[in-house]
């Protein structure tokens, strides 16, 4: 009996694994970090044009909730992220908008 439950579990446990392995990355999760980068870019562009302190917390404020949807994500929620070259990339991005950002307060 044990080792028909044994067997169940081990058949399940690589049933899900090949299924996770398997799967494609969910082109809404991925479509909702692309509308913050959007986002986070027009306000960059707001605050380049007009340095107004209110702009400039926006813009961190939109680069700093980026820069959390950019952490790779823990199982089972691996497929609600931005592939990791794509999230690599962005990441790079929040480092180089957190320097503009500083720039700019300095220039205001």
């Amino acid at each position: 009996m044990q080792s028909t439950i044994d067997t169940a579990k081990t058949h399940s446990t690589a049933k899900i694994q090949s299924q996770r392995s398997t799967t494609v990355p969910s082109p809404y999760a991925i479509g909702e970090i692309n509308a913050y980068i959007a986002i986070r870019d027009e306000l960059l562009l707001e605050a380049e044009e007009t340095a107004t302190s209110s702009k400039l917390d926006s813009l961190t404020i939109a680069n700093d909730f980026v820069d959390a949807c950019l952490t790779p994500s823990r199982a089972p929620y691996e497929l609600q992220s931005l592939p990791e070259g794509d999230a690599k990339q962005e990441r790079q991005r929040c480092r180089d908008i957190k320097s503009r950002i500083a720039t700019l307060r300095q220039q205001a």
